[in-house]
């Protein structure tokens, strides 16, 4: 087993234990685990639960929502900052075409 597979599978089972103690179906936690992906995403999920202590399933879903928009806004901006780079690099060395003189 990689590391990598090794953390997403320990902080998949966190996350299990942590619904579990707040008396969610394992179910839930296992479908939470998959739509997050990331072992980043999955430990801010364990911290949500255990500073809220949220009561109801809307409340635990509503919060894996807010974290894959903030992924997703994350990766947005992160492919808008390399095409602006690309593009200035353009503008400041042209496209490497060489022009008669």
């Amino acid at each position: 087993m990689t590391d990598q597979r090794r953390e997403w599978t320990y902080q998949r089972d966190r996350l299990l234990r942590a619904m579990e103690a707040l008396g969610f179906p394992e179910t839930l936690g296992a479908a939470i685990a998959k739509q997050l992906g990331s072992p980043r995403a999955m430990e801010r999920m364990c911290s949500y639960l255990y500073n809220v202590r949220p009561t109801s399933e809307e409340l635990v879903v509503d919060e894996m929502l807010a974290i894959c928009s903030d992924i997703d806004a994350w990766r947005e901006k992160k492919a808008t900052e390399e095409a602006n780079a690309k593009y200035n690099e353009m503008r400041f060395f042209g496209l490497g075409v060489e022009e008669d003189a």
